[in-house]
């Protein structure tokens, strides 16, 4: 696992020990960002469940603005912190213990351009917390995406109020789907 472009590229993540999370592949990582694009640029970047942080350093390397990592295991932390020491990205980026569902009912510190959802698979907890991002859109800028990565056999309709999605993409055992705010 590494970063895969920017001020950082080529730079080795540590995993995080034991069988928590499930990091994303280069394959999957690469992929994401060329549909993302430039637009990444000066953008505020959430990575709910963020594991390694691989996605919202890449994020980070590749120009964002801010990173918000989210995750509950006192490892997953540990290791995005030590992540982002060996990609020298710490600026502009914030790490923070705790449960992203409950996080989420709090007032944002500010608004996100991206909101990047990978959670525990197979436990139905992405449609927990993307129907959480669709009740409360004062996380999101005016426009946000938020994206989902999940296995195949997790995909059922998650029944949203605000939200839609606009793209769907396979690799393999994994899946994004790309939301964005309903123009009302």
């Amino acid at each position: 696992m590494r970063v895969i472009s920017g001020s950082a590229k080529g730079r080795k993540l540590r995993s995080v020990p034991g069988e928590s999370t499930r990091p994303i592949t280069d394959r999957v990582k690469e992929a994401l960002f060329n549909i993302i694009g430039p637009d990444i640029q000066e953008s505020a970047f959430l990575d709910m469940f963020a594991g390694t942080g691989s996605v919202g350093i890449e994020a980070l390397s590749r120009g964002a603005k801010t990173a918000l990592f989210i995750d509950l295991q006192r490892v997953a932390v540990k290791t995005v912190n030590e992540n982002l020491k060996l990609t020298k990205l710490t600026d502009g980026a914030e790490v923070v213990r705790g449960d992203a569902l409950a996080i989420l009912d709090g007032p944002p510190h500010l608004q996100y351009d991206y909101v990047y959802i990978a959670p525990p698979q197979y436990q139905g907890i992405w449609i927990e917390a993307l129907r959480k991002v669709d009740d409360h859109l004062e996380w999101l800028s005016e426009d946000a995406w938020v994206i989902i990565q999940i296995h195949p056999q997790e995909i059922e309709d998650p029944d949203l109020n605000h939200l839609v999605e606009f793209d769907r993409r396979n690799y393999g055992s994994t899946v994004l789907i790309f939301y964005q705010v309903r123009d009302e």
